[in-house]
């Protein structure tokens, strides 16, 4: 492997002269520091700046008390006063300028005494490089995360942090902002997680990722990443258009199902969508006096005369943010508020907890007794199976349907439409009905839900309503073909925000054309892949259920869901 060190950038003015890579640490090499160009060491550079600061600042504060005493004017001078003066500015600049100058020294050269770097092609035959030029340092919370760029060695300063971490002097969520170094940050993160578990967590990537881009927003205190494989399920045909769907999953068989399925549409002509509704939702709850009382709130916040100053003050917290409507729910003297709000393509949690945030201190004046308990009081209800979301919907309500052609359930599905019909009845109807299901009237809408999600950078928790779906099969045209439809009523997508602006989510919501926020008709991304994800249900149903009623499923789980490879000890 070829190596280089990273060494300091020539002075200014000085010539390129072809340096000789330095020997590692083995060979006694010296470390290059950034105070090599003192004639001094750091540390005694620095004791002696501090020394004469402290010194010139004591002695002209004395001479001036004593020149205010005997009534002396202070500017006249003398020159051991001057000289004072000289040496106070001097160190003081000195100290501005480069106390602290192991942090500087920590940036231009990070590596220790057995810390060597990747160097690209370049390098002089022998071992002997050309012209070693240092790359420039790196911004606060920069890609440090390529293979490239990792070095062999943890330098004795990130082992001296880890130590620090280990014994709880520095709390780990701070190393970021201190070190300025995402990267950096992480990776002894894990070093101290390692030495406080005694596991090595090898298996774990570190390197390859870009942890600056999730910083503040997606995942604190990173150690690493998981890989997910993403496959393509496609081309579904939706509305008149082929839509290729990324889905992020580790179960066999997932992707080819849905696949066969999509197949199978496409072959019959397509499916269709309509958006029902597309509203957020967020209900705080609060209490009052007495259950009278919730009754009278209830009534102001629900009375049509109210409305307009009601959204006037909620649209105030975002210009996408419009107020549809407040659906109240009164338990003793509690009363749940179910605000309704679009939100572009925003999935819009956020946005619409800070109009209902507005509302709330707009009600203070009116309903001064009124105790908010919670801004969110389940009757939202988000990331909880619940009926109020399954009735009324959240986020996107979408249905999506098709008919498949008889030979196409035959040839493709290998399967008749009577069994189908039949099959659904008995399993995702009654069945589901038995077992007592809220939204599960379906055979696996959640693993289609899920695998997208996580591919285009959803929240992965609201799965759990946007799984909710029903599964419709009738045979229709006197019997021959099939219809097939499903029915979901809270699926809770966006296209900004949170985990859709990491690369490679971003790169899933681009393959699917509906990266970022549309500013033709904002939120017609958002429901646009709403209508992808039931799409991608409709052909998941379609082909599970085929395989279930053709007895094709443990067959297929058999040669595609089992591995005897032990993958943990794969590491490249």
């Amino acid at each position: 492997m070829e190596v280089r060190r990273r060494v300091q950038p020539p002075h200014p003015g000085a010539s390129a002269v072809p340096r000789r890579p330095q020997a590692r640490a083995g060979a006694g090499a010296a470390r290059v520091q950034a105070g090599d160009a003192l004639p001094l060491p750091i540390r005694h550079t620095n004791l002696i700046f501090s020394a004469l600061f402290a010194a010139s600042l004591v002695y002209l504060m004395r001479r001036w008390r004593e020149k205010i005493r005997s009534s002396t004017p202070l500017h006249v001078v003398g020159l051991a006063e001057m000289l004072a003066i000289f040496g106070l500015v001097a160190s003081l600049i000195y100290l501005l300028s480069f106390f602290g100058i192991a942090f500087v020294q920590s940036i231009v050269s990070s590596s220790d005494e057995d810390e060597d770097f990747l160097v690209g092609p370049g390098r002089a035959p022998g071992g002997s490089a050309a012209a070693v030029v240092a790359p420039p340092p790196p911004a606060p919370c920069s890609l440090l995360g390529s293979p490239e760029a990792a070095p062999e060695k943890m330098p004795e300063e990130d082992k001296e942090i880890v130590s620090s971490v280990v014994a709880g002097k520095v709390p780990s969520y701070v190393l970021e902002t201190r070190l300025g170094d995402c990267r950096r940050a992480a990776g002894i993160r894990r070093e101290a997680l390692r030495r406080i578990t005694g596991r090595q967590i090898e298996g774990l990537p570190l390197d390859g990722f870009d942890y600056a881009s999730i910083l503040g927003q997606c995942c604190e205190l990173p150690v690493g990443y998981v890989q997910l494989p993403v496959g393509i399920a496609g081309p579904l045909l939706l509305d008149g258009q082929r839509f290729y769907v990324p889905m992020a999953t580790t179960e066999g068989c997932l992707v080819a199902s849905t696949n066969r399925g999509c197949k199978a549409i496409a072959e019959s002509g397509g499916a269709t969508s309509v958006v029902l509704r597309d509203g957020m939702t967020r209900a705080p709850v609060g209490r009052l006096p007495t259950a009278r009382r919730a009754a009278e709130l209830k009534a102001f916040l629900e009375d049509p005369a109210n409305f307009d100053t009601l959204s006037m003050v909620f649209n105030r917290s975002s210009r996408f943010a419009r107020l549809q409507g407040v659906q109240c729910a009164v338990a003793g003297r509690n009363l749940y508020m179910r605000f309704s709000c679009c939100t572009g393509d925003a999935m819009g949690m956020n946005m619409v907890s800070k109009g209902v945030q507005n509302v709330l201190d707009y009600l203070q004046d009116d309903f001064p007794d009124m105790d908010v308990i919670s801004i969110s009081g389940n009757f939202c209800s988000d990331k909880k199976p619940a009926a109020v979301n399954w009735i009324e919907g959240r986020g996107k309500s979408v249905v999506c349907e098709a008919i498949i052609k008889e030979d196409i359930v035959k040839k493709v599905l290998k399967t008749n439409v009577q069994s189908l019909v039949e099959l659904n009845v008995i399993k995702n109807l009654a069945g589901s009905a038995v077992a007592g299901a809220l939204g599960g009237f379906n055979a696996h809408a959640s693993n289609i839900v899920t695998a997208i999600f996580i591919a285009t950078g959803q929240d992965p928790a609201q799965n759990v309503e946007s799984s909710h779906c029903i599964t419709m099969l009738e045979a229709v045209n006197d019997g021959k073909d099939l219809h097939i439809s499903v029915t979901m009523p809270s699926i809770e997508v966006g296209t900004v925000g949170g985990g859709t602006q990491l690369a490679s989510q971003a790169a899933c919501l681009d393959l699917l054309g509906v990266k970022g926020a549309n500013r033709e008709s904002p939120g017609s991304n958002a429901r646009l892949l709403a209508t992808v994800v039931a799409g991608g249900v409709l052909a998941g149903e379609l082909s599970l259920l085929s395989a279930l009623a053709a007895g094709q499923l443990v067959k297929s789980h058999m040669k595609y869901n089992r591995s005897s490879k032990d993958m943990s000890k794969v590491v490249s």
